[in-house]
């Protein structure tokens, strides 16, 4: 299931029969407000980002048009991403049979240490 995916299923309201989808669907859907939301109660907003970590979507005229979240949601979220490309990277070049076995990697490492000692 891709993230586009699942967000297709909270907007649309059609979720399959699968309770782990159906429980995050509903608490995202109560943290979705209107811009005017965000500018009346911003303090407020900052105070329940920090207390909860659960990000808050904005929309403008009936459409998300933002997500606001604390920063240590967004940094996790960031050392996540940078993992999932590290992975990625790891697989394509797996696929390119771009590998070398860790034995010959670890002897050519240590010879490179023994070399500069």
């Amino acid at each position: 299931m891709t993230v586009d995916l699942f967000y297709d299923y909270i907007w649309s309201g059609s979720i399959p029969d699968r309770p782990e989808l159906r429980r995050c669907a509903t608490a995202l859907s109560s943290q979705i407000k209107p811009i005017s939301y965000l500018k009346a109660h911003a303090a407020e907003i900052i105070r329940t980002l920090g207390e909860h970590g659960e990000p808050l979507i904005i929309t403008q005229n009936g459409e998300a048009k933002a997500v606001v979240q604390d920063i240590a949601s967004y940094e996790q979220a960031q050392e996540t991403l940078a993992l999932l490309k590290i992975l990625a990277l790891g697989n394509r070049q797996v696929e390119e049979g771009r590998v070398q076995p860790a034995a010959d990697v670890l002897r050519r490492l240590r010879e490179r240490s023994d070399s500069a000692q």
